[in-house]
């Protein structure tokens, strides 16, 4: 009887967090439907502002910029994440230790002091700013999510399984298809997911790395908002974060946040 109190005031906290986090997005996607530039009240619902963004080339070129970058680091960061993740689980080397502490470092430090080093170090390497910068600093940025993931999910691996298959005449790679990739699958999709949204989502090192004529959408979104905020820029996100909830249903509708198929 004591406990419902408790219980009630941790259900009226979550749902303050809940109200806090998700009411902004709702208004901002209600606003992008609105005719008004100066959002006036009640709403004028229409898809002028929807029009308009399919004719704002500058946009439209910065968000394919974005899921180019974001695509090739996923797949670059979550292949050598995932590689990494079975190194660790599966040998014994020096500075191991050394080398899986060294990957929260990344992830605590804050990202305008990693953008500028990056920006010092390409520049002192020849590397340069441009896009394959951005890919290389939006790798380095999201493997550590990758192997933190991967490694969580390997965690719970049986190597038996794999003797198994190997004595049952399997060859080494039908004991990878067969066995380690499904078993890693779960792992290696939020894996893929985290690397995604890292990228994606990344300003702070697409600011500092981007040229002129060249950048990311979350750089021209905050050129945007310096010039002139425009409702265009709630028709972008309002797609982007559509695209993301369907993204992730999809995903959820094959693997359980738990990990099981």
């Amino acid at each position: 009887m004591k406990a419902r109190p408790v219980n009630l005031l941790g259900r009226v906290y979550l749902g303050l967090v809940l109200v806090f986090l998700y009411v902004p997005i709702l208004v901002m996607a209600a606003m992008s439907f609105n005719s008004s530039q100066f959002y006036m009240l009640p709403i004028d619902w229409s898809f002028d502002w929807y029009v308009k963004l399919a004719h704002n080339d500058r946009l439209l070129e910065a968000a394919r910029n974005s899921i180019l970058v974001a695509l090739v680091t996923t797949v670059i960061a979550s292949v050598l994440g995932t590689a990494a993740s079975i190194a660790f689980f599966r040998y014994d080397f020096r500075f191991k230790k050394v080398l899986q502490a060294a990957l929260f470092p990344p992830i605590a430090i804050p990202w305008l002091i990693t953008g500028t080093a990056m920006l010092l170090f390409f520049f002192w390497s020849g590397i340069g700013r441009g896009l394959h910068a951005m890919i290389l600093g939006h790798v380095a940025l999201a493997l550590p999510y990758v192997i933190i993931v991967v490694s969580a999910r390997i965690k719970g691996f049986d190597p038996d399984l794999e003797a198994a298959a190997r004595s049952l005449g399997a060859s080494p790679w039908q004991v990878i298809r067969h066995v380690t990739l499904p078993y890693l699958a779960p792992g290696f999709i939020a894996g893929a997911l985290f690397a995604f949204a890292v990228s994606f989502d990344q300003f702070v090192i697409s600011y500092f790395l981007s040229v002129p004529g060249v950048s990311t959408l979350p750089v021209e979104i905050y050129t945007a908002i310096k010039k002139g905020f425009t409702p265009e820029i709630n028709a972008i996100s309002t797609i982007v974060i559509v695209f993301s909830i369907t993204l992730l249903v999809i995903v959820s509708r094959f693997y359980r946040f738990g990990g099981d198929r």
